[in-house]
């Protein structure tokens, strides 16, 4: 149990005494003590007394002794509270010698599909998928770390009548001929090439409908060229994900084709449980609670008059092919806000059909826009779509120039890895240290920082500690040195070290990795107080040691959470 899940344990026993009943104590850390109890004020009214005066009998009633140095009622009803040392130092070695860091594993571990990045076939990846792909790995990780089976969904685009263009472009320029442009990662010009030719030739656009047809159909030799087009997408789409350190792979993708042969029964389906209207040219469902600016409810098109299909019925397959087939019982589509009405339609008819009940959930994972210095969709000079491999590999060549300028001694080699590593942490954390549901705007300098709330500033606290162990030329020492927390930058930093548990199961709940960001910071801003006032090296031996464990713990509390973002710590910097 974590520090602040003791004292509201605690707590919570004297407010339920005074209030006749259960009550949250609502315990958060405070600027005027360690934590701060606030429960006392929203009971005044139900209760009928004053804050302070509830404050207090909770104060006399409390249990604590073992646990506070000084407990008192403050302001309009506040219970200050002040950790003992010696408990701050006991729950820190608890943590010391625990390999997850007083992190357990869940209790109840469920089947979690996390469906993210998302990449169309032919098309190349664009700053548009940074997002869904960056916080559906950081949300892969986290909820794989606590335990939890973890699904990745890549629901990549490939199906539908663009295809047939795009087929037809292949056979007309010779399959060695695509494959070769294709593997070069040149999809936009193909997909271009594709469709200047379908604008432009009528016979072409008639070829590419008939191919529209016998792929549909099942022609094997439409299948054939169709899967070459997939394979050398997907070769590209790997690269740029070996290039962004995430966790896909070829196995996680699961395109629209996959549930094609769905498509009919779920439609027939939801029409025999009278959910489908016929509305103009299409058959649509009417989920209630979405109505229209003009009142009017919203249609979910599901299938078209030409007996095509929307997007809605291949979502609609794939949350239904998830909790049936696949057991899910958390569902997470990391797509962009604009969409979450759809999602939530989606979710909303599912729930009609029957196929998303408890304690199966879906959750719309929403998040805000990546804007340039001009506070518009970041974009090329062209006005285009910023290519995410230009992004990137300007990423890399401007963090290693920065390890070269830092370290001028560095080896290529070694100036190139640590630039890979500061370059792709810091695009990382620039986007998830922000509220994800907010826009953020892209700015080099600022994410490449070595002070501030950025990745660099959180690695180099890490690789600086790293350092004070070479110096020593020595380990951190065993488990079992007692944690001596007396000074007032101690007490600063055990305090943010022993929140490391309770951010994270916040986290797996809301999915705010900007909480857990801006506690890593929190954790090295307090280490960098700590190291400029409490000697370490140069202390008497068993100040010295428990400092040393002091320096490890939040090493090692850093590298974690920054592994959990999908960020990599540096020995050296």
């Amino acid at each position: 149990m974590n520090l602040e899940s003791l004292l509201t344990d605690r707590l919570a026993r004297s407010f339920a005494a005074v209030a006749g009943g259960p009550v949250d104590p609502v315990v958060r850390r405070s600027r005027h003590a360690d934590f701060q109890a606030e429960a006392a004020l929203s009971l005044a009214r139900r209760l009928g007394r004053a804050p302070r005066e509830i404050a207090a009998e909770v104060v006399e009633r409390a249990a604590l002794a073992d646990l506070c140095s000084a407990v008192a009622v403050s302001g309009p009803g506040f219970v200050n509270l002040t950790v003992a040392d010696d408990l701050l130092g006991t729950l820190l070695s608890r943590i010391a010698a625990d390999p997850r860091l007083g992190v357990p594993t869940a209790t109840d571990p469920e089947t979690v599909v996390v469906d993210y990045s998302a990449p169309n076939v032919a098309k190349e990846m664009h700053v548009g998928h940074l997002r869904s792909t960056i916080i559906g790995d950081a949300t892969a990780r986290l909820l794989e770390w606590l335990g939890h089976r973890v699904v990745r969904a890549n629901h990549l685009g490939d199906w539908g009548t663009p295809f047939g263009m795009l087929i037809e472009h292949l056979a007309d320029l010779g399959e060695s001929t695509a494959a070769e442009e294709l593997s070069i990662g040149d999809l936009d010009s193909f997909y271009k090439g594709a469709r200047a030719k379908f604008d432009a030739d009528e016979a072409f656009r008639r070829r590419a409908r008939e191919r529209v047809v016998a792929l549909q159909g099942g022609d094997e030799s439409t299948l054939r060229l169709w899967r070459l087009l997939v394979a050398e997408s997907e070769s590209y789409f790997l690269a740029v994900y070996d290039r962004l350190d995430v966790l896909l792979t070829r196995a996680d993708f699961v395109g629209e084709s996959h549930y094609n042969p769905m498509l009919g029964p779920i439609t027939d389906e939801l029409d025999q449980r009278g959910l489908l209207v016929e509305s103009g040219d299409a058959a649509c469902a009417f989920p209630p609670g979405f109505p229209g600016r003009d009142g009017e409810p919203v249609p979910l098109i599901v299938r078209k008059r030409d007996g095509g299909y929307g997007y809605a019925a291949t979502d609609l397959a794939a949350l239904r092919y998830r909790t049936r087939e696949l057991g899910a019982t958390r569902l997470l589509y990391v797509v962009g806000l604009p969409q979450r009405q759809h999602f939530e339609m989606v979710y909303a008819v599912a729930r009609q059909a029957g196929w998303l009940r408890p304690p199966a959930r879906a959750e719309h994972v929403g998040f805000g826009l990546v804007l340039g210095a001009d506070g518009r969709k970041l974009a090329s000079r062209a006005g285009d779509s910023v290519k995410l491999v230009d992004l990137l590999d300007e990423a890399l060549a401007r963090a290693a120039a920065l390890a070269r300028q830092k370290n001028p001694n560095l080896e290529t080699a070694a100036a190139a890895e640590l630039g890979r590593a500061i370059g792709i942490g810091a695009v990382k954390y620039a986007d998830l240290s922000v509220d994800r549901t907010r826009d953020y705007v892209f700015d080099w300098d600022r994410m490449l920082a070595l002070s501030g709330n950025t990745a660099p500033y959180l690695q180099y606290a890490h690789a600086r500690i790293r350092s004070i162990f070479r110096r020593a030329g020595r380990t951190a020492p065993q488990n079992g040195v007692p944690i001596l927390v007396v000074e007032p930058a101690e007490r600063a930093l055990a305090l943010e070290l022993l929140g490391f548990g309770a951010v994270v199961g916040a986290v797996e709940r809301t999915l705010e990795f900007h909480r857990l960001a801006g506690h890593l910071y929190a954790v090295a801003v307090a280490f960098s107080g700590f190291f400029e006032s409490c000697p370490v090296l140069r202390a008497e031996p068993a100040v010295r040691e428990s400092r040393l464990v002091l320096c490890d713990l939040t090493a090692r509390v850093l590298r974690q959470g920054l592994h959990l973002l999908g960020i990599a710590a540096p020995e050296r910097m």
